[in-house]
């Protein structure tokens, strides 16, 4: 299948089971990896075939800068369902969540999930 990858997309957001999560907020890095057929765009070389990778980054920001989740799992979810409904000709997608400042005592790059989703429809 073929992939479009859009990394390290940066948003901030509300998210966390603590309540100083959801007053001040932090950073969240999103990385995407999308399975469509993109052979009918390599040949006609038109974007009508393909799906706008603005578009892409809209969607998500629209979901991690909207409605807070207390977890990340459940806003990973959310960007999958959302990318689905945007873009039917998605056949799966790869979200990947990293949460830089989480609040744990210690050092770290960051913490996060990953899911794979196939499209429902």
């Amino acid at each position: 299948m073929d992939k479009i990858h859009v990394r390290g997309m940066k948003f901030y957001g509300y998210h966390g089971l603590y309540p100083e999560e959801n007053k001040l907020g932090q950073r969240y890095i999103v990385h995407l990896t999308i399975e469509l057929d993109l052979s009918k765009a390599g040949k006609t070389d038109h974007m009508d075939d393909s799906i706008d990778y603005g578009r892409i980054f809209e969607v998500t920001k629209e979901t991690v800068e909207g409605r807070a989740r207390k977890l990340v799992e459940a806003l990973a979810e959310d960007i999958a369902s959302q990318l689905f409904h945007a873009f039917p000709t998605i056949n799966a997608i790869n979200v990947e969540i990293e949460k830089p400042e989480a609040p744990i005592p210690g050092q770290f790059d960051a913490v996060g999930v990953e899911v794979y989703r196939e499209n429902p429809l």
